[in-house]
Protein backbone atom coordinates (compact mmCIF):
# COMPACT_ATOMS: atom_id res chain seq x y z
CA UNK A 1 0.00 0.00 0.00
CA UNK A 2 2.83 2.55 1.05
CA UNK A 3 4.79 1.54 -2.10
CA UNK A 4 1.73 2.26 -4.19
CA UNK A 5 0.69 5.31 -2.92
CA UNK A 6 4.59 6.43 -3.10
CA UNK A 7 5.02 5.41 -6.43
CA UNK A 8 1.62 6.96 -7.26
CA UNK A 9 3.12 11.04 -5.19
CA UNK A 10 6.50 10.58 -7.57
CA UNK A 11 4.36 10.74 -10.58
CA UNK A 12 1.98 13.11 -10.20
CA UNK A 13 4.75 15.36 -8.54
CA UNK A 14 6.67 15.12 -11.54
CA UNK A 15 3.91 15.61 -13.85
CA UNK A 16 2.45 19.23 -11.93
CA UNK A 17 6.17 20.37 -12.12
CA UNK A 18 6.56 19.56 -15.36
CA UNK A 19 3.15 21.11 -16.05
CA UNK A 20 3.85 24.31 -13.64
CA UNK A 21 6.60 24.73 -15.93
CA UNK A 22 5.47 24.55 -19.13
CA UNK A 23 2.76 27.09 -18.53
CA UNK A 24 4.76 29.16 -16.64
CA UNK A 25 7.57 29.79 -19.62
CA UNK A 26 4.17 30.05 -22.24
CA UNK A 27 2.45 32.80 -20.24
CA UNK A 28 6.24 34.55 -19.99
CA UNK A 29 6.89 34.14 -23.45
CA UNK A 30 3.00 35.30 -24.45
CA UNK A 31 3.41 38.53 -21.82
CA UNK A 32 6.95 39.64 -23.49
CA UNK A 33 5.65 39.38 -27.27
CA UNK A 34 2.51 41.26 -25.95
CA UNK A 35 4.43 44.20 -24.79
CA UNK A 36 6.05 44.38 -28.01
CA UNK A 37 2.82 44.10 -30.30
CA UNK A 38 1.18 46.47 -28.43
CA UNK A 39 3.97 49.05 -28.63
CA UNK A 40 4.21 48.31 -32.15
CA UNK A 41 0.39 49.43 -32.41
CA UNK A 42 1.07 52.44 -30.35
CA UNK A 43 3.79 53.75 -32.89
CA UNK A 44 1.59 52.75 -36.06
CA UNK A 45 -1.38 54.61 -34.57
CA UNK A 46 0.87 57.92 -33.63
CA UNK A 47 2.69 57.54 -37.31
CA UNK A 48 -0.68 57.37 -38.70
CA UNK A 49 -2.90 59.98 -37.03
CA UNK A 50 -4.88 57.76 -35.42
CA UNK A 51 -5.70 59.06 -31.39
CA UNK A 52 -8.12 57.07 -30.45
CA UNK A 53 -6.34 53.82 -31.67
CA UNK A 54 -3.47 55.14 -30.11
CA UNK A 55 -5.32 55.71 -26.91
CA UNK A 56 -6.66 52.06 -27.03
CA UNK A 57 -3.10 50.73 -27.44
CA UNK A 58 -1.39 52.89 -24.76
CA UNK A 59 -3.99 51.32 -22.12
CA UNK A 60 -3.63 47.97 -23.82
CA UNK A 61 0.56 48.34 -23.17
CA UNK A 62 -0.16 49.85 -19.86
CA UNK A 63 -2.33 46.98 -18.92
CA UNK A 64 0.33 44.18 -19.94
CA UNK A 65 3.12 46.16 -18.38
CA UNK A 66 1.66 46.15 -15.30
CA UNK A 67 1.90 42.33 -14.72
CA UNK A 68 5.96 41.89 -13.49
CA UNK A 69 7.16 38.43 -14.44
CA UNK A 70 10.79 39.11 -13.49
CA UNK A 71 10.55 36.23 -11.51
CA UNK A 72 9.07 33.70 -13.88
CA UNK A 73 12.58 32.36 -15.07
CA UNK A 74 14.09 32.35 -11.67
CA UNK A 75 10.91 29.53 -11.34
CA UNK A 76 11.02 27.85 -13.81
CA UNK A 77 14.78 26.81 -13.30
CA UNK A 78 13.82 25.74 -9.82
CA UNK A 79 10.56 23.91 -11.14
CA UNK A 80 13.40 22.08 -13.43
CA UNK A 81 15.64 21.68 -10.37
CA UNK A 82 13.19 19.63 -8.60
CA UNK A 83 11.51 17.54 -11.63
CA UNK A 84 15.27 16.41 -12.50
CA UNK A 85 15.93 15.35 -8.62
CA UNK A 86 12.83 13.43 -8.47
CA UNK A 87 12.65 12.04 -12.39
CA UNK A 88 16.03 10.54 -11.62
CA UNK A 89 14.68 8.52 -8.60
CA UNK A 90 11.78 7.44 -11.02
CA UNK A 91 14.19 6.73 -13.92
CA UNK A 92 16.09 4.14 -11.61
CA UNK A 93 12.30 2.91 -10.50
CA UNK A 94 11.78 1.95 -14.47
CA UNK A 95 14.85 1.33 -15.13
CA UNK A 96 15.52 3.91 -17.58
CA UNK A 97 18.74 5.30 -16.94
CA UNK A 98 21.28 4.79 -19.56
CA UNK A 99 23.69 1.56 -18.53
CA UNK A 100 26.63 0.12 -20.11
CA UNK A 101 26.41 -3.52 -19.82
CA UNK A 102 28.50 -4.60 -22.67
CA UNK A 103 31.40 -5.87 -20.98
CA UNK A 104 29.25 -7.33 -18.02
CA UNK A 105 27.69 -9.58 -20.82
CA UNK A 106 30.45 -10.96 -21.61
CA UNK A 107 30.91 -12.19 -17.95
CA UNK A 108 29.53 -15.95 -16.64
CA UNK A 109 26.87 -15.63 -14.52
CA UNK A 110 28.55 -15.87 -11.44
CA UNK A 111 30.27 -12.80 -12.06
CA UNK A 112 27.58 -10.98 -13.91
CA UNK A 113 26.00 -11.37 -10.71
CA UNK A 114 28.54 -10.09 -8.53
CA UNK A 115 29.39 -7.36 -11.18
CA UNK A 116 25.64 -6.25 -11.00
CA UNK A 117 25.41 -5.98 -6.69
CA UNK A 118 28.92 -3.81 -6.53
CA UNK A 119 27.53 -1.54 -9.47
CA UNK A 120 23.73 -1.16 -7.08
CA UNK A 121 25.80 -1.08 -4.17
CA UNK A 122 27.12 2.08 -5.63
CA UNK A 123 24.13 3.57 -6.64
CA UNK A 124 22.83 3.24 -2.90
CA UNK A 125 26.12 4.39 -1.58
CA UNK A 126 26.15 7.37 -3.61
CA UNK A 127 23.09 8.34 -3.04
CA UNK A 128 23.31 8.43 0.66
CA UNK A 129 26.16 10.41 0.19
CA UNK A 130 24.29 13.12 -1.52
CA UNK A 131 21.72 12.86 1.13
CA UNK A 132 24.13 13.54 3.80
CA UNK A 133 26.28 16.15 1.90
CA UNK A 134 22.77 17.72 0.58
CA UNK A 135 21.04 18.09 4.49
CA UNK A 136 23.91 19.13 5.62
CA UNK A 137 23.81 21.83 3.16
CA UNK A 138 20.37 22.46 3.15
CA UNK A 139 20.63 23.65 7.18
CA UNK A 140 24.01 26.09 6.44
CA UNK A 141 21.71 27.66 3.80
CA UNK A 142 18.55 27.81 6.47
CA UNK A 143 21.00 28.97 9.20
CA UNK A 144 22.51 31.94 7.05
CA UNK A 145 18.77 33.16 5.79
CA UNK A 146 19.55 32.93 2.01
CA UNK A 147 16.83 34.20 -0.17
CA UNK A 148 16.44 34.17 -3.87
CA UNK A 149 17.09 37.48 -5.93
CA UNK A 150 13.58 37.56 -7.80
CA UNK A 151 10.69 35.50 -6.13
CA UNK A 152 12.82 36.43 -2.85
CA UNK A 153 11.75 32.77 -1.00
CA UNK A 154 14.39 31.20 1.27
CA UNK A 155 17.09 29.38 -0.61
CA UNK A 156 16.75 26.09 1.23
CA UNK A 157 13.74 25.51 0.13
CA UNK A 158 14.94 25.51 -3.03
CA UNK A 159 18.26 22.70 -2.09
CA UNK A 160 15.89 21.04 -0.39
CA UNK A 161 15.46 18.83 -3.50
CA UNK A 162 19.04 17.38 -3.38
CA UNK A 163 18.34 15.34 0.03
CA UNK A 164 14.90 14.42 -0.54
CA UNK A 165 15.11 13.51 -4.08
CA UNK A 166 18.65 11.95 -3.33
CA UNK A 167 16.95 9.80 -0.72
CA UNK A 168 14.48 8.70 -3.04
CA UNK A 169 16.88 7.82 -5.41
CA UNK A 170 18.68 6.15 -3.09
CA UNK A 171 15.36 3.67 -1.65
CA UNK A 172 14.95 3.22 -5.50
CA UNK A 173 18.29 1.58 -5.96
CA UNK A 174 17.61 -0.42 -2.62
CA UNK A 175 14.70 -1.56 -4.32
CA UNK A 176 16.55 -2.84 -7.68
CA UNK A 177 19.17 -4.18 -5.67
CA UNK A 178 16.70 -6.58 -3.38
CA UNK A 179 14.94 -7.14 -6.53
CA UNK A 180 17.64 -8.40 -8.06
CA UNK A 181 19.06 -10.51 -5.26
CA UNK A 182 15.56 -12.11 -4.66
CA UNK A 183 14.61 -12.71 -8.35
CA UNK A 184 17.54 -11.95 -10.39
CA UNK A 185 15.94 -9.79 -12.44
CA UNK A 186 16.83 -6.61 -13.28
CA UNK A 187 14.40 -3.31 -13.84
CA UNK A 188 14.73 -2.19 -17.41
CA UNK A 189 12.25 -0.02 -19.50
CA UNK A 190 10.94 -1.18 -22.95
CA UNK A 191 11.28 1.33 -25.26
CA UNK A 192 8.37 0.03 -27.34
CA UNK A 193 5.65 -0.34 -24.62
CA UNK A 194 3.53 2.62 -23.88
CA UNK A 195 2.10 2.95 -20.55
CA UNK A 196 -2.15 1.85 -20.53
CA UNK A 197 -1.63 -0.32 -22.90
CA UNK A 198 -1.16 -3.61 -20.97
CA UNK A 199 -4.53 -4.66 -21.43
CA UNK A 200 -5.20 -3.71 -24.88
CA UNK A 201 -7.74 -6.20 -26.84
CA UNK A 202 -6.08 -8.42 -29.33
CA UNK A 203 -6.95 -7.82 -32.36
CA UNK A 204 -9.94 -9.48 -34.16
CA UNK A 205 -10.00 -12.75 -36.13
CA UNK A 206 -6.23 -13.06 -34.78
CA UNK A 207 -5.32 -10.52 -37.83
CA UNK A 208 -2.60 -8.16 -37.14
CA UNK A 209 -3.21 -4.74 -35.89
CA UNK A 210 -3.08 -2.08 -38.37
Amino acid sequence: MFLRILDRFEEVLISVLMAAAVILIFVAVFHRFSIGYAADLVRYARANEMPELQSWARSVYSSINSIKLTWAQEACIYLFVWMAKFGAAYGVRIGIHVGVDMVVLKLDAKWQRIVTIIAMSGGILFTAILVWIGTTFVYHVGVGGQISADLEMPMWIVYLAVPLGSALMCFRFIQALHLYVTTGQIVHHEHGHVDGMDDAPAPANGGAAK
